[in-house]
């Protein structure tokens, strides 16, 4: 779902790979801090289709935006609120709902480039090295003006270890004090994605000013999915009418994967056309492994909140990072 037309497409080659694999210069030895690559949003507001819920959201949040200066400087938030400006922003719901198209969506509106970047991408096996990627990450989106894009935001926003058995957790927690006192201090935008907004630690959810909920989609928004993504040119014999009631439950991404399977389906047995039946076993398909994966429990554990100490972030980032940042 919000699957939708790439912008500058024949000056875009290899654009959905960039999508699915943002790119960091890689290093050859430790305390190097990464860089990583500042792209042009690939998809506007009119290419997103979700339900009209999410879109309503997704609006008012851009509304917001465009007085963020006026009652901050012009109303006088700047001073009640310095620590107050940072612009976080929290997609969540199912797979394939959207939520990166509508991080280009909301770059492209607000006029900004976009940083994409995943957990695995800042993640050092050196010790300390993770919160500098942080720092580096913040510093460039501060010095490109460009919006920061987290993907499967949960794996660095997740709980912080309430029994700390091991160095990995205690890196673990002091990875996430030094992401929230970036944070705290950032003036620009920082979009996060998740499917799983219930392994956000509450310090995270506190900072994050706007959380938005993508569904999956309506009768409305699966009829435009199926429209967009058959083909013209493709023969088919189908009840538009009855693909939409069929796919309740799926997300524009298994809707684009019904196409497909269907496609090939018919062409393998040589049919002149691709049929309702050939939709049908798609549909039928996806589902039951839908319903089989939401069958899989899993596993809890312990978390709660810590805190550490400033000496930990003053000795990651340095005295002079931390007196700049509290200014």
């Amino acid at each position: 779902m919000g699957i939708g037309k790439k912008l500058d497409d024949s000056n875009a080659p290899g654009a959905a790979e960039q999508i699915a694999t943002p790119i960091q210069e890689s290093t050859a030895k430790s305390g190097v801090p990464a860089r990583f690559e500042t792209i042009k949003p690939l998809y506007r507001l009119g290419d997103l289709i979700v339900s009209g819920e999410t879109r309503s959201s997704l609006l008012d949040f851009l509304a917001f935006k465009a007085h963020y200066d006026k009652v901050f400087d012009g109303w006088g938030l700047s001073e009640t609120h310095k620590y107050h400006r940072q612009s976080s922003i929290n997609f969540h719901g199912a797979p394939g709902t959207g939520k990166t198209t509508a991080a280009h969506a909301v770059a492209f509106e607000m006029e900004q480039d976009l940083i994409l970047v995943s957990y695995a991408e800042i993640e050092s096996k050196y010790v300390g090295e993770t919160s500098k990627n942080l720092v580096a990450l913040f510093d460039q989106a501060k010095n490109s003006g460009a919006i920061i894009f987290f993907d499967e935001a949960d794996a660095i926003l997740s709980r912080r270890v309430t029994n700390m058995s091991s160095s990995t957790d205690v890196s673990v927690n002091q990875t996430r004090s030094v992401l929230l006192t970036l944070m705290d201090q950032h003036r620009g935008m920082v979009i996060f994605a998740t499917n799983f907004m219930e392994n956000y630690d509450p310090a995270f959810i506190r900072r994050i000013i706007s959380h938005i909920h993508f569904t999956l989609p309506d009768t409305d928004a699966r009829r435009q999915l199926w429209a967009k993504f058959i083909p013209p040119k493709m023969p088919v014999e189908i009840d538009v009418e009855k693909l939409v009631s069929m796919s309740e439950g799926l997300s524009g991404a298994e809707i684009s994967n019904c196409v497909i399977k269907s496609a090939l389906s018919a062409s393998r047995r040589a049919r002149s056309a691709v049929s309702m039946e050939d939709f049908g076993r798609a549909i039928d398909e996806i589902l039951a492994g839908k319903r089989a994966n939401s069958g899989l429990k899993q596993r809890g554990s312990t978390t709660t909140e810590r805190h550490v100490p400033e000496d930990y972030v003053r000795e990651q980032i340095g005295d002079t990072r931390v007196k700049e940042l509290m200014k």
